[in-house]
């Protein structure tokens, strides 16, 4: 089994609301791993986390899920400001970055990947998303919110064709909507439309296709409930993963986030 990584513990951000994260992130059963997950802590008391899901195989999703992560988080040390705009401009950034390796690298013309961002002025969090990777929030214990995937399955569980769970086996489960990296389509990624205000026992998920097709949301408020951190979040949902993943399973990577 995979160890957690601690990220950083009881990080202040000189306002209400202490940190602490620790992130995961393996190759499954593949060769290797596309995901990406990174962080940014500034000492005004901006942070921002993030997940990325590399598409296009041969290497190609790796340099794609790297390129867009790395770009997004720059972009936000550099603009902290908790805002539509800053998110977006992470989110275009990132979008552009991925195309302009395309272009520099034909072998790699295919490449796309899906981001999930969140950030924080230590009061309050924004996040958004572009493809499949999702953010759960959790309040005492209980999700309140999570992001809806830019994928067919989820385009036809909101149409009532089928329902949440079936997204999770559906044959077309890898059939995505909107990505990083497609030059034939508008970047629209779906943002939070208000801020949420964080209270102290709040926690944040963010996790890619890998982790949540075998951790159920009624299992990670189980876990939650259960957990004294955030790495013990991660290290109880892993073994519920690991349980049912059959050989070959897709790379996997969460990064938890606890208000305290």
């Amino acid at each position: 089994m995979v160890r957690v990584k601690q990220l950083w513990t009881r990080f202040f951000c000189a306002k209400p609301t202490w940190f602490s994260s620790a992130s995961i992130s393996h190759r499954g059963g593949r060769a290797y791993n596309e995901d990406k997950v990174g962080q940014v802590a500034l000492p005004e008391g901006f942070m921002a986390w993030g997940i990325a899901d590399g598409l296009g195989g041969h290497g190609g999703g790796d340099v794609a899920a790297d390129t867009a992560l790395s770009t997004a988080l720059a972009y936000l040390k550099k603009n902290h400001c908790l805002s539509h705009e800053v998110l977006f401009g992470a989110f275009d950034r990132a979008h552009k970055a991925v195309l302009d390796r395309q272009h520099f690298q034909p072998e790699l013309a295919c490449m796309r990947s899906t981001l999930v961002l969140l950030m924080s002025d230590g009061r309050s969090v924004m996040w958004g998303h572009i493809g499949d990777s999702r953010c759960y929030f959790f309040s005492h214990n209980t999700l309140t919110q999570q992001t809806e995937d830019h994928s067919v399955p989820q385009m036809l569980a909101n149409a009532g064709d089928i329902s949440l769970m079936d997204i999770r086996t559906h044959e077309d489960r890898n059939r995505l909507l909107r990505t990083l990296g497609n030059e034939e389509k508008e970047l629209r990624p779906t943002l939070l439309k208000k801020t949420v205000y964080l209270q102290a026992g709040d926690a944040i998920l963010l996790c890619t296709d890998g982790f949540w097709s075998y951790v159920l949301e009624h299992e990670m408020e189980e876990d939650l409930i259960t957990a004294e951190n955030a790495e013990e979040w991660l290290e109880l949902m892993q073994k519920r993963l690991y349980k049912i993943a059959p050989d070959g399973h897709d790379n996997y990577s969460a990064l938890a986030v606890f208000c305290q």
